[in-house]
């Protein structure tokens, strides 16, 4: 997390970006800003809003993201797949 918060200008949402990112890595049943605004301790879902309302670099934090996983998850037989559906497509069809 210390390789993202310091993409956020302002303390707050560094704050808030770690609280997000936990709770989408949660075992919430449903992840949206107001379950994860309640299961972060926010009476509101107003400061889960990060992506359009505080100011941050995109480009550097998906960099970043790169980089972590380039550091991490490097074997030169692996595959990454991201499906942002959410749905399980195991067993192939």
């Amino acid at each position: 997390m210390d390789r993202i918060t310091g993409r956020f200008t302002r303390v707050e949402p560094r704050r808030r970006i770690r609280r997000l990112v936990l709770g989408l890595l949660s075992d919430l049943p449903r992840k949206n800003c107001w379950t994860i605004a309640e299961w972060a301790g926010d009476a509101t879902p107003d400061g889960m809003h990060l992506l359009n309302r505080a100011k941050w670099d995109a480009d550097a934090v998906r960099d970043d993201l790169r980089n972590y996983v380039a550091e991490h998850l490097h074997d030169d037989q692996s595959v990454l797949v991201v499906d942002e559906t959410g749905e399980v497509n195991w067993p192939p069809a």
